[in-house]
């Protein structure tokens, strides 16, 4: 009997239904053997998605609206400048330390540090964030104010404050060629003037001068407010210019009738 159950093997094959089911339950534990599997892994991966997606959307969001629209780094026809102090002579006296500027694009067209001509006493780096190193290889001031003076002009110069930064580099421009961000009317609140933090936060959103003054930053905040209000603000130039025009030629048109006048008087 023994022999002939050696010479048929098939009496010693499995039942077909135990086979099915040791089939089945080996396929039902291979997701969890494979973790990568994909139809086990649905649920959490939408979830997955889910979790992640804030931050992405935020990230998408909320892009810098101060970096450039593009490379070009040409000398355009609308510049926006911006510098930083350190302090000189007692420290109570500011000197130019870095001027930036940057074309109607918002690319930097020139960058440097400066070496003042009296020594510095105060770096002032909380605000400036100059520090020592920044002036061992800055540039002379004289070659730094020659250079900004040969890029502004005969072009439209924005930025905040002008004044300061045009007396630390001793230098003038047109007034109908600037375009002052802390003058601008439609930006003052009651008469007063904002700080371009302020300006950067309310009209573009974004957040400047937290700490350290950024020249750069400050360049391009100043260049996207012109840019926003371009046509508003340059037709209101306009009407100033005429307005100006208007008056100049009342005031020469009465002059001939004061001199009659006094000549009447005289005879």
């Amino acid at each position: 009997m023994s022999s002939e159950r050696k010479k048929n093997p098939e009496h010693f094959q499995l039942n077909p239904n135990w086979a099915q089911l040791q089939q089945k339950l080996k396929s039902s534990a291979k997701p969890s053997r494979h973790s990568k599997n994909p139809q086990s892994e649905t649920p959490n991966s939408i979830l997955g998605k889910r979790k992640e997606r804030p931050n992405s959307e935020t990230d998408d969001a909320k892009p810098n609206p101060l970096m450039p629209t593009n490379d070009d780094s040409s000398v355009t026809d609308v510049l926006a400048m911006d510098c930083e102090m350190v302090g000189v002579g007692q420290g109570n006296k500011s000197a130019l330390g870095r001027v930036t500027v940057v074309n109607k694009w918002r690319n930097v067209i020139y960058d440097e540090f400066v070496r003042p001509v009296e020594r510095v006493v105060d770096f002032r780096t909380h605000i400036s964030g100059i520090r020592p190193r920044d002036l061992r290889k800055a540039k002379d001031f004289r070659v730094v104010q020659k250079k900004v003076a040969e890029l502004i002009k005969g072009r439209i110069l924005v930025g905040h404050a002008l004044h300061n930064d045009l007396k630390a580099l001793l230098l003038t421009h047109p007034k109908k060629d600037l375009r002052d961000t802390s003058e601008f009317q439609p930006f003052l609140n009651e008469g007063r003037r904002k700080a371009l933090r302020h300006l950067a936060a309310e009209v573009l959103g974004v957040e400047i001068q937290n700490g350290e003054h950024c020249p750069v930053d400050d360049a391009r905040a100043a260049m996207l407010l012109y840019s926003k209000h371009r046509k508003e603000w340059e037709r209101s130039v306009k009407d100033q210019l005429r307005l100006k025009e208007k008056q100049k030629k009342r005031k020469q048109r009465k002059k001939p009738k004061a001199d009659i006048n006094h000549s009447l008087i005289a005879s």
